[in-house]
């Protein structure tokens, strides 16, 4: 038998994220491949087998990465932005039938409400709970919940709202929408749940530990960036609180401090008790949701990236997480924007080695112009050094 690893055909594995501002995590995926293949040919391997696997961290651009791999069209229906005006947004619904997806900015994005002055007390999430329901009505049994890139501080009330749920005042009125309500509720009526919202499998993705309220918490540390003044940030984080307290009372369930309920402007604090939902780190969500680890059991090297590792990188971003699932003794190079991590930490995080698409000085702007050739070219060095080990 011809064992010998230069007589078998490599298997590449390349699942990059994207490289915000230049590339898309499947025109990162696309050039690496590009790269691959150049190096295949100039040392005469015209037999690599390479497997793309386009990925994301949960936030933008999540939605497409998944698609992408469940070789599906995202689907568009009418709902709302955050502050209620009327705009379609999309979702993906798995070949199965089985999964649905939701990236909560095509509805709740922060961009979308950019056009007018910020009203961070009135966005709210109810555009979401649309999106979620539509996904409900089509027999789902699991529902992946992407929630990046908020435009509110409503602690998931509004997505509950458009689910059936009502968050009623001491006269059992519903509040005010958004985060300016929050300290009005009394009590939840969860009569009119949609019927099949509690028999579906919620997974959350987020990427931050942030607890619900408090110096850490949603409003104090993500509300200035919606626009929420000092003032706001002081209403809408005793709305929380008592958003807090009120789910306490009614479920048993202590939101308020648990790590990651402040993200998304607290969307959690009510998910999760209430529907059952779990918290995901957003890599970890997309890497089960395309397979990842099945994919690469029998790669010879993996290829992964995104534009700056660093140590953010390392508390779940998609090259860290990328490398976690690699079979053992599998080589995985990341290729990025930039490269801040030593060799020491990068080897600590599980990567073999990382390498910059930046072959010389060169501005952002020119490294964001010419991304697509520049990782194609690291891709083809990075492919080139790995086959000459093989000989």
């Amino acid at each position: 038998m011809n064992d010998h690893p230069a007589l078998k055909p490599p298997t590449i594995v390349i699942a990059p994220d994207s490289f915000k501002g230049s590339l898309s995590a499947a025109d990162a995926a696309a050039a690496m491949a590009d790269g691959a293949r150049d190096a295949g040919l100039a040392l005469g391997r015209a037999d690599i087998h390479l497997t793309l696997c386009p990925m994301a961290d949960g936030g933008e651009g999540t939605l497409d990465a998944i698609a992408a791999v469940w070789e599906v069209e995202p689907r568009t229906i009418l709902t709302v932005d955050a502050l209620g005006r009327s705009r379609p947004a999309r979702y993906a619904f798995s070949a199965d039938g089985r999964t649905g997806l939701i990236e909560a900015a095509e509805s709740n994005g922060l961009p979308l409400v950019a056009d007018v002055f910020a009203q961070p007390q009135r966005a709210d999430t109810f555009g979401v709970g649309l999106l979620a329901r539509e996904l409900l009505d089509l027999q789902v049994d699991e529902i992946l919940l992407c929630v990046g890139g908020s435009a509110s501080t409503d602690g998931g009330t509004g997505l509950l709202a458009g689910l059936g749920v009502r968050f009623l005042d001491a006269a059992g009125v519903s509040v005010a929408p958004g985060g300016a309500g929050l300290a009005q509720i009394t009590s939840i009526d969860l009569s009119g749940l949609h019927p099949r919202a509690r028999m579906v499998r919620w997974r959350v993705a987020v990427d931050v530990n942030n607890p619900l309220c408090g110096p850490a918490g949603a409003a104090a540390v993500f509300g200035p960036q919606k626009g929420a003044q000092p003032s706001d940030v002081a209403q809408l984080d005793a709305g929380l609180a008592h958003l807090g307290a009120i789910v306490f009372a009614a479920t048993g369930e202590n939101m308020r401090d648990r790590p990651g309920a402040g993200a998304a402007g607290g969307m959690p604090a009510t998910l999760v008790p209430l529907l059952g939902a779990e918290l995901v780190i957003g890599s970890t969500l997309v890497a089960d949701a395309v397979g990842l680890a099945s994919k690469m059991a029998s790669a010879d090297l993996v290829l992964t990236g995104e534009g700056s590792f660093d140590s953010q990188s390392l508390g779940g971003k998609v090259a860290v997480a990328v490398a976690r699932l690699a079979p053992a003794g599998c080589p995985v190079v990341v290729i990025a924007g930039r490269v801040e991590l030593s060799s020491v930490d990068t080897a600590t995080s599980g990567v073999t080695a990382a390498f910059s698409i930046a072959g010389g000085p060169a501005t952002l702007d020119d490294l964001q112009k010419h991304a697509a050739e520049r990782v194609r070219e690291t891709a083809a060095q990075a492919v080139a050094l790995f086959l000459h080990s093989r000989k």
